[in-house]
């Protein structure tokens, strides 16, 4: 049994609570924590609750979440959007909100399922992560390749792992930059203290992100962001460090200040993704146009940037 003990911040007073863990604890679905509510494996202050409950500040939730179930890999048919596809890889343009692979939490309804009904001769051995070389978060859109056989995997993480790979971001940043361009040069690894979040600390792994401003927007600047290095949440712990964080990252953003776009994720898109295919092929790019929800907060940002000149 894995528990979490949260305080209420003053922000989050009237809050759901089902809402509230959800959004502390983003490794698990909303739907997820409305099951461990039914199951009273939540509590306020040491007492069962509705899920529709709301916060007070300095309340204390605890949360109890049973030991992992073991997950059969079960075909969906659920909707992909293909860029590429051959005999030894697919190119995903995946969706915001979309779980790469089945974990507690999220047994279904993942890229992982999609592909399994799309493919069903896919055949890569591994655990609940068949063919995946790199992920993308939940909350994040965009282009990542998977394989669709193990020497294909193998090429594609020996690209990975000798920074072959192209792999370039949009993202919308909090605050401006004195400089057109730079390096962020820091160990990710997982922090000190929350098991959720990863953190720049000297016991991290190398990482490196290269940013460009590609235009100016008010109090928040849109940048290409091109990974030298792929560690969890790196553009977004990475832009955290400089204190620029994600616009609308429910994980590392501010939760105060944010303009009000109806963008229910953070600003970030995988827009494009370079490799070589598998068996010494040909060096192929793909691209990935910006989602509906983000050129529509882009569209907001811009205007709201012009009226305030």
């Amino acid at each position: 049994m894995i528990r979490y003990n949260l305080t209420v911040e003053p922000e989050s007073v009237g809050e759901r609570l089902d809402r509230y863990v959800a959004r502390a604890l983003p490794v698990f679905s909303r739907s997820y924590v409305q099951h461990l509510i039914a199951d009273a494996q939540i509590t306020v202050n040491g007492r069962p609750m509705r899920a529709s409950h709301g916060l007070c500040a300095g309340d204390t939730v605890a949360v109890a979440v049973p030991p992992p179930q073991s997950v059969a890999l079960i075909p969906e048919a659920i909707p992909l959007s293909i860029i590429y596809e051959d005999a030894d890889v697919v190119v995903v343009d995946k969706p915001a909100g979309m779980v790469v692979h089945p974990a507690p939490g999220h047994p279904g309804g993942t890229l992982v399922n999609a592909l399994l009904a799309r493919y069903p001769d896919m055949h890569v051995s591994g655990d609940l992560r068949p063919g995946i070389v790199h992920r993308l978060d939940a909350g994040t859109s965009g282009l990542l390749v998977v394989a669709r056989n193990d020497v294909a995997l193998r090429d594609l993480a020996d690209q990975q792992r000798e920074r072959q790979m192209r792999k370039i971001y949009l993202a919308v940043a909090e605050g401006r930059f004195k400089e057109s361009e730079g390096v962020i040069d820091a160990p990710v690894g997982r922090h000190p203290s929350d098991r959720l979040r990863m953190a720049v600390t000297p016991q991290g792994r190398p990482a490196r992100t290269h940013y460009r401003v590609v235009e100016e927007l008010g109090a928040y600047t849109l940048l290409e962001l091109r990974l030298e290095t792929g560690r969890t949440h790196q553009i977004r712990v990475h832009l955290l460090h400089i204190q620029r964080p994600v616009l609308g990252d429910p994980l590392y953003g501010a939760r105060k200040g944010r303009p009000n776009l109806g963008l229910g994720r953070q600003f970030l898109h995988a827009q494009q993704l370079g490799f070589r295919l598998p068996g010494g092929g040909e060096w192929r790019e793909f691209r990935s146009p910006l989602p509906d929800d983000l050129q529509i907060a882009l569209g907001k940002l811009r205007a709201s940037a012009s009226y305030s000149i």
